[in-house]
């Protein structure tokens, strides 16, 4: 507990670091499958190829997956960043379409004979009743995001990994329990947040019908 205490201040920068490239990579993986949710929803063929190919990305090791992004993209926070969003888009896309499509047929049409355009219907109605299942994914993703966030301080995109892998390295048992236990309780916490975020809207919808 010695290193802990007089370097918590260390710790506290690592977590930050670490919520930053989580925060960042959440924000683009959510902007990029919130449409190609919508259009899988609409298209199976659509569906079927987002994915087959975010599925393949999905099983690429971690750190394979940085080796091949280094010659383009170099250390750092990038090809950390890239890599993370790669890994959720299978899981956003998917839960995005699937919460799409669980929305009864008879509020649509109900939706269409009240005058709601395309767009409008799809704002206003379609994704606040499939928000649970949206942030369902959300949780899931976010908990997979800390996880390989880790793993990306072997490729100097800094986070908790880097405390763990200098404790390692050092052979320094505390440093590596420490960033390893700071990294456990991101995750706990993140899961139950969103967890209780998801409860909540299930249950509103639940009122509501």
């Amino acid at each position: 507990m010695n290193w802990t205490l007089a370097n918590y201040d260390r710790l506290f920068t690592a977590l930050a670091e670490h919520v930053g490239l989580v925060a960042t990579a959440l924000a683009i993986s959510l902007a990029i499958a919130l449409p190609l949710g919508v259009v899988s929803a609409r298209r199976p063929w659509a569906y079927a190829g987002v994915m087959a190919v975010t599925g393949v990305l999905y099983t690429i090791p971690a750190l394979a997956l940085f080796a091949l992004l280094i010659p383009f993209m170099g250390l750092g926070t990038a090809p950390a960043v890239t890599a993370l969003v790669l890994y959720s888009l299978l899981i956003l896309v998917r839960n995005v379409a699937t919460g799409l499509r669980e929305i009864p047929h008879e509020i649509l049409e109900a939706a269409d004979g009240m005058g709601y355009g395309a767009w409008r219907r799809l704002v206003r109605i379609e994704l606040p009743l499939a928000l649970p299942v949206i942030v369902a994914g959300i949780r899931i993703t976010v908990v997979t995001q800390i996880s390989v966030a880790t793993v990306a301080a072997y490729i100097s995109a800094g986070g908790l990994g880097d405390i763990i892998f200098q404790g390692i390295t050092q052979d320094f048992g505390e440093k590596v329990v420490a960033g390893a236990v700071v990294t456990a309780a991101l995750a706990v916490v993140a899961d139950e947040s969103l967890r209780v975020l998801e409860r909540r809207l299930r249950a509103a919808q639940s009122e509501r019908a």
